[in-house]
């Protein structure tokens, strides 16, 4: 039997549909950001990140690294384990507390990451549930979808933010049965939001838990960074909000906040915390330092939001096909898995741009596109510099531009 033979044809079916992923080699160099050096086959070189999740720049902020290094001399690197067994460092319930805090919630429990969170939390919630139905937005993420799956509770799926068809389902369901609404607040590749208002209606209607998943939202929008929630008034009328250490606050994690009775719930049933090593003290305090310090300061908030305007105006400027987006997601439709990867490459190799091709099934078929994230540290210059490498790109690819995006839809 030739195993190996099986795994080539895996790879080689990826490659046939142009989906085959290659990672760039990429040295982030505190201080620089977006700047980094890319390690290309002739050599180190000089790019511009212009796809990073790190959306503020956290990742290099003085406070952050400082509170790492602090921790890491002082307790080490390791958490020693699970906590079951090696117990909770300090530091991690002060990450917990904060969060707590930061969400307007009684508890927060910490995971190894966001997707952790959601593929262990959600089955966790809806066992617990008698006879859970789960209610879950179609383009919810898949860290969402397999925590449904793991679920193994009855799912129905509403047409994305479509409030008429999720009463419709609401509607039909036994209204003493318990039910699980899923969304997301802020969807990263279309850079939409949630009609979170009127979900919480009908669940207070209907008789519904909410599941909130903030990842893209948290630490960039509301008055102290709690998210698309916290901006919209509703953080109390969501009963689970879920988030990550490892975008806007530049670190590493993810995390649930909620009653004490769901946290407590979920610490003590989710096989997926219980046997999970925990963060480690030095990633615990970073998080901690740059949540605090997103609470008080708005300035990387405002600046984000100025970048990102400017970015799609300038980009819009340039006729090339920008996708609506309310948020600082800036979406680039080129519709082509071949052409999107050819962009990148070419962005990468001749413009030191860096910017990953967004493909099926991260998107449908037909819907391939540049997922640009600007961040408070790309300049005009930069953001121009930008502007021209993409015009010079579509013009060699024979893209389609913006009045021809337009005029197809």
């Amino acid at each position: 039997m030739n195993y190996e033979a099986f795994f080539e044809s895996a790879l080689a079916t990826l490659r046939d549909e142009r989906r085959y992923r290659v990672f760039a080699d990429l040295e982030r160099i505190t201080g620089r950001f977006p700047h980094a050096l890319w390690h290309s086959p002739q050599g180190p070189r000089d790019v511009v990140i212009w796809c990073s999740n790190d959306y503020l720049g956290m990742a290099q902020h003085p406070k952050v690294i400082g509170a790492m290094v602090e921790a890491a001399a002082r307790m080490g690197t390791g958490a020693g384990g699970t906590r079951n067994i090696a117990g909770t460092n300090h530091p991690l319930v002060v990450l917990e507390r904060e969060l707590a805090d930061l969400h307007g919630k009684p508890a927060a429990l910490v995971f190894t990451s966001g997707y952790v969170s959601n593929q262990t939390g959600i089955p966790t919630i809806a066992k617990l549930l008698p006879n859970c139905l789960l209610l879950s937005d179609a383009l919810n993420h898949n860290s969402m979808i397999e925590g449904v799956r793991q679920s193994g509770c009855e799912k129905q799926i509403w047409r994305h933010n479509d409030i008429g068809h999720l009463e419709e389902l609401l509607k039909a369901a036994d209204l003493s049965r318990p039910k699980l609404i899923m969304f997301e607040s802020l969807y990263s590749m279309d850079g939409d939001v949630a009609p979170v208002h009127a979900i919480c209606d009908l669940a207070e209607r209907y008789g519904a838990m909410t599941y909130c998943d903030e990842v893209h939202a948290v630490g960039m929008y509301g008055p102290r960074g709690g998210g698309i929630c916290d901006r919209e008034g509703v953080m109390q009328r969501i009963d689970v909000l879920e988030g990550t250490l490892a975008k806007a606050f530049g670190c590493l994690g993810g995390y649930i906040a909620a009653s004490k009775a769901i946290i407590d719930a979920v610490r003590s049933y989710a096989p997926g915390f219980i046997f999970t090593t925990a963060l480690p003290p030095a990633i615990c305090a970073a998080a901690t330092a740059a949540i605090r310090h997103l609470k008080t300061s708005s300035w990387e908030r405002e600046r984000h939001q100025n970048r990102a305007a400017r970015v799609k105006s300038v980009l819009n400027a340039a006729g090339l096909p920008v996708m609506p987006s309310a948020t600082h997601i800036v979406p680039v439709l080129i519709g082509d898995a071949e052409k999107c990867k050819s962009a990148c490459d070419m962005l990468l190799a001749e413009h030191s741009i860096y910017i990953q091709p967004i493909n099926y099934p991260t998107v449908p078929r037909g819907m391939e596109r540049l997922r640009i994230t600007p961040s408070p540290y790309h300049d005009d210059a930069l953001i121009d510099r930008l502007a021209e490498a993409l015009a010079d790109v579509w013009d060699r690819l024979e893209l389609p531009t913006r009045k021809q995006a337009m005029a197809a839809e």
